[in-house]
């Protein structure tokens, strides 16, 4: 079916949506946090680039990055389209280099960024991600100093709801 609206008026149109969030992919994250005992983040917090998730005492930035989007370094979550191959190819290319700023920026304020990949968030790697995250937290909770992993402690997991 042909489009309604001529080229210009669509991305008009198009112009004015406004992402509203990754949703899915950030309750798959509070599940994690909930499940091995993280605790102390917000969601919405006015800080330049809009993480997903602040830790303000311990000033870490959490993003979940759709893999998409973002451009997942694993080769098959991230195949570029066939149609408009340039203009997606450019497109992504823009949302990394945002990326870099806006990590480079935080970084320079003296906070810490993670970067959590939306393929990561499978049940299967949540030990990993909250051993990530948690290290992190405690890390910046004790002044920079690295902790090794066997002083980072989390509560062992909880058997949540299944996701429907």
């Amino acid at each position: 079916m042909p489009d309604v609206f001529t080229k210009s008026k669509r991305g008009a149109v198009m112009s004015l949506i406004r992402a509203s969030g990754n949703r899915d992919t950030e309750l798959r994250l509070m599940a994690l946090f909930r499940a091995h005992g993280i605790s102390g983040w917000r969601r919405g917090v006015a800080l330049f680039g809009k993480p997903d998730f602040v830790f303000r005492r311990e000033r870490v930035a959490v993003f979940v990055d759709g893999c998409f989007w973002h451009g997942c370094p694993k080769p098959k979550h991230a195949p570029l389209p066939k149609n408009r191959a340039e203009w997606w190819a450019a497109k992504l290319a823009r949302n990394k280099a945002r990326d870099r700023v806006v990590t480079r920026t935080l970084r320079g304020l003296g906070w810490k960024v993670v970067r959590v990949w939306e393929c990561d968030l499978a049940r299967k790697h949540w030990p990993r991600v909250a051993r990530r995250i948690a290290r992190t937290l405690a890390k910046q909770a004790h002044g920079q100093k690295l902790l090794p992993l066997s002083e980072v402690h989390l509560q062992p997991p909880t058997n949540p709801k299944p996701n429907p």
